[in-house]
């Protein structure tokens, strides 16, 4: 028995130990991945995956020296749990026997909307959880996936996305938490904590400035300066980072003023971990590294762009065996490479697998007990998740439908199980490569919830999701007139590069809504029966030329396989909506920028005729209850740049039903030495609150939630005049609470506060 498996000694032990007794083959082995059965059916399940698999790895030339990740054992072709985990078991032996050393692979797979996996629960997308503005109920969510990923074998889940996104029209929109870094970080964080508790490593994707492309188009140039990046793009992940203790990265695909960051030292080292001190692994989104030769043409061969890739900072190449392998070995052996960057990589990957007991002396590797991926307790979760994530846009009363009324469902998204689904669910992103193959999970539609909750129904589709055709007009016409309200459900159809509305690779140029869906809503406007707008998406779609005639709008982000009884209990009102917006929805289809988080020069002004004030703002939403908001003080005026500052606001439920309030805090900063966003979400508490009740609600300010990026792209608290913003939305101000900051200016880093603290108090 080797001195690494000597449970007793220290990881960082174990691992010299081990990496004494490697060959450079043997090394060069453990930081790639292996694909198996990615192209079996002819079809892409990643970006040019055919093109770099023409000449697929055989199993036995790959594992006789070691391997270091299987991808996707369950995300990659439909399987029954049970077999699927027998399957990667017998896998693993075969590794750990073809090794002189028996260390088995990590197995990674998909986990953004839950264990992608057939038969595992499909929970709400992670533009939904930014919705709910409930870091604990997701943490929970991510809990559970972890533990039912780590029962089947698996080690590695590759979520969650800390994008902020920053132009609606790219496709992955469905895949972020929201457009503010504060709301993605906390959530974010939350989640890594939740899978990494289930026994999980988490994957930060996709580090960084992927979601910044220019016209927000997949896998596009960045033109994006410091402060963006710093102020912006990053907090998230390094929130993730220093809160969440998330072991794994991955590269973002992104190049940034010119330089890919799978070739960036300065972000992959530098930055992640020099500065903030990340000691993980970082791996490589898939084919990334070869694509620094044939898309972003910085490598003239394999060796050399896996020589920059992993001088840059990535220790693993995925999904399958191509730069990171003989040509990775020749470049070392021909002198152009150092073999410390080998060895580098080599011991973070082998520190991953200590920490996972992959280098224990007996790695089990057999299923444990029953595989049971969609359980009771997770369907109930997805349940919360979904109802908290729906927002009650506007409302003029027509709102909730009650038994007794005749409704007509019309629109192509009301009779479809799959407008509850985003891009990486496993019937969206798996299951459409193998025909005939079911969902694996029961999936409720909007019209079968709604009858399940006793409502009279006519339906009618009227119209496809994004096709050219208007036949099915008349027939939702009249189904809509002869009723006495009309719920338009309209939307998006999640897929993978084209093939869907939403979903990587499904970009657009407009946010109109997709095919005929826009002229369906005007015809059944002009009917003139009471029209509820409800917005199945991955991404927000402007509505403008439609807000004054609706009687209602709902907004759903992909809410998973609860997703149809949770919409049904809150259009009836069993439960009352509260779900606040992640993304402003925007009010013309062509308004940029859209996002809340701007400065003053890029909201409306008189000198341009161009208005990109949103429809409906970040934070926003309603319900069937009113609050009314009093007593909001703070216990200083002034600070010094390094203290704290306690607000606190008093929220009356004056409503008629049980309800919950999202208080939300932003900040202002009038004068700065750089420009700063007209208002940024530094905190937000979710309090539920009885009719005639109230609650008070107080949070604690660090000064270091001030900080920005200054000229030189240091970070620092500045003194000054500042404000507070007690809100219900980015827009809807409720208390303005002057704040002067003290003293001399402070440089922070990544040790500074990252978070608002906040309670409820009474």
């Amino acid at each position: 028995m080797g001195a690494w498996h000597d449970t007793t000694a220290s990881p960082e032990d174990r691992v010299e130990a081990l990496v004494a007794e490697l060959t450079l083959r043997e090394k060069v082995a453990q930081l790639a991945g292996l694909w198996v059965g990615a192209g079996d059916s002819g079809e892409d399940v990643a970006p040019y995956q055919h093109d770099m698999s023409s000449d697929p790895p055989v199993w036995d030339e790959v594992i006789q020296d070691g391997l270091g990740q299987l991808t996707r054992p369950f995300g990659t072709r439909p399987v029954d749990p049970a077999t699927g985990a027998r399957s990667l078991a017998a896998a693993q032996r075969k590794i750990m026997a073809a090794n002189r050393f028996g260390i088995p692979a990590v197995a990674h797979d998909e986990c953004l909307t839950g264990f992608a996996a057939y038969g595992a629960t499909i929970y709400p997308t992670p533009l939904a959880w930014g919705a709910t503005f409930d870091p604990q109920l997701v943490e929970t969510m991510a809990r559970h996936i972890g533990t039912d990923m780590r029962s089947a074998g698996t080690h590695l889940g590759l979520a969650p996305v800390l994008d902020v996104t920053r132009d609606y029209r790219w496709g992955r929109t469905e895949e972020t938490i929201g457009e503010d870094p504060y709301l993605v970080g906390t959530i974010g964080t939350a989640y890594v904590r939740g899978l990494q508790d289930g026994g999980v490593h988490a994957t930060l994707k996709h580090f960084a400035g992927y979601s910044a492309s220019r016209a927000g188009r997949n896998l596009a140039p960045v033109s994006m300066g410091r402060h963006e990046l710093a102020d912006v793009i990053l907090p998230p992940f390094e929130m993730a980072v220093v809160e969440g203790g998330v072991r794994t990265v991955m590269n973002s695909y992104a190049e940034i003023d010119g330089v890919p960051v799978a070739a960036d030292p300065e972000l992959l080292t530098t930055l992640l971990r020099d500065e903030w001190g990340f000691d993980g692994t970082v791996v490589a989104d898939y084919f990334a590294i070869a694509f620094l030769r044939t898309l972003h043409q910085v490598a003239g061969t394999d060796g050399e762009a896996a020589a920059l890739a992993l001088t840059a900072g990535i220790d693993v190449e995925l999904p399958t065996v191509h730069t990171y392998a003989d040509a990775l070995i020749a470049e070392v052996e021909e002198g152009r490479l150092d073999v410390s960057y080998v060895d580098r990589a080599v011991r973070r990957v082998l520190r991953q697998k200590c920490d996972l007991g992959l280098l224990d002396p007996e790695v089990k590797v057999e299923p444990e007990g029953p595989i049971e991926l969609d359980s009771p307790a997770n369907r109930e979760i997805a349940a919360r998740l979904a109802e908290e994530s729906i927002v009650l846009v506007a409302n003029d009363g027509v709102l909730p439908v009650v038994p007794g009324k005749k409704v007509a469902l019309v629109g192509p998204r009301g009779m479809d199980a799959h407008a509850m689904l985003g891009c990486y669910t496993f019937p969206m992103h798996i299951a459409p490569r193998y025909p005939g193959t079911d969902d694996g999970v029961p999936i409720r539609t909007l019209a079968e919830a709604l009858v399940a909750q006793g409502i009279d129904l006519k339906t009618a589709e009227g119209c496809g999701v994004d096709d050219d055709s208007d036949d099915g007009f008349e027939e939702a016409i009249t189904a809509a007139a002869e009723a006495d309200v009309a719920i338009v459900a309209l939307g998006d159809r999640a897929g993978l590069f084209g093939r869907g509305t939403s979903g990587e690779g499904c970009d657009v140029e407009t946010l109109v809504l997709p095919g005929r869906q826009a002229d369906l809503l005007d015809a059944v406007l002009d009917t003139g029966t009471p029209v509820v707008v409800v917005v199945l998406s991955g991404r927000p779609y402007a509505l403008g030329r439609f807000a004054e005639r609706t009687a209602a709008i709902v907004q759903a982000f992909f809410p998973g396989q609860e997703g149809g009884p949770a919409l049904a209990r809150v259009l009836t009102g069993a439960v009352n909506p509260s779900g606040r917006l992640p993304v402003s929805l925007p009010r013309s289809e062509g308004a940029q920028p859209g996002t809340y988080l701007h400065q003053p020069l890029a909201g409306r002004n008189k000198v341009s005729s161009v208005d990109p004030t949103a429809l409906f703002p970040f934070g926003h939403g309603t319900s069937y209850t009113t609050f009314d908001w009093t007593d909001a003080t703070a216990d200083r005026d002034t600070m010094p740049t390094d203290g704290t500052v306690t607000l606190q606001v008093t929220v009356h439920n004056t409503g008629a039903t049980d309800g919950t309030e999202i208080v939300q805090l932003y900040l202002n900063d009038p004068v700065a030495r750089v420009t700063r966003p007209v208002n940024r979400l530094i905190g937000y508490h979710r309090v539920d609150i009885p009719t005639g009740e109230s609650r008070t609600v107080e949070f604690t300010v660090h000064a270091d939630l001030t900080s920005f990026a200054d000229r030189h792209g240091t970070r620092i608290v500045e003194p000054g005049a500042l404000n507070l913003r007690l809100a219900k939305s980015s827009a809807d101000l409720q208390a303005t609470l002057p704040l002067t900051l003290t003293g001399d200016p402070r440089t922070v880093n990544h040790t500074r506060t990252h978070r608002c603290g906040s309670r409820v108090v009474n």
